[in-house]
């Protein structure tokens, strides 16, 4: 069963969302039932969390880091995808807050140096936000890239997380 709950920031909206495993799903945006239908395509019987401490105490944390990049965002994950996502995003969470580094820094350290698109679109399918840290992923000229949750979004994580 997968549970959520919803919250707010200076990044605007913000769902999480949990199965028994831990937390599955951290989505961004601007109005919550536009994150609730976004994860109702993912887990269609997704519900509302009834009064759940844990969810709760996750989605306080996941606000808590969003205002304050300040350490490892600690929570237990759920993490789907293939093979070849998971070893992105787990490469992803090795780079420090505060540091980015491009689609074909990632795509090497993983072993897979041709593999640049499938790194971006990895970073497309992250359900993580915050917690697989895709917005510290940037062109190889160092230009800003998409981001799922919109770039503005983006360059407001990577601001806060340069000046903790």
């Amino acid at each position: 069963m997968i549970e959520y709950e919803l919250g707010s920031c200076s990044l605007g909206c913000v769902l999480v969302a949990m199965s028994e495993k831990g937390v599955c799903a951290i989505a961004l945006g601007d109005e919550p039932s536009q994150l609730v239908d976004w994860l109702k395509q993912k887990y269609p019987h997704a519900r509302k969390g009834a009064g759940n401490a844990v969810l709760l105490s996750r989605l306080q944390r996941v606000l808590n880091y969003a205002e304050w990049p300040e350490s490892a965002l600690n929570i237990e994950l759920d993490i789907k995808g293939t093979e070849f996502q998971k070893r992105v995003w787990q490469a992803l969470q090795t780079v420090p807050a505060g540091e980015t580094r491009s689609y074909s820094e990632i795509a090497e350290k993983i072993g897979s140096p041709k593999s640049v698109r499938a790194v971006a679109g990895a970073c497309a399918a992250n359900l993580l936000a915050l917690a697989i840290p895709c917005h510290r992923v940037i062109r190889q000229d160092g230009e800003m890239s998409g981001y799922r949750w919109g770039v503005e979004r983006k360059k407001m994580l990577l601001q806060k997380e340069a000046f903790r």
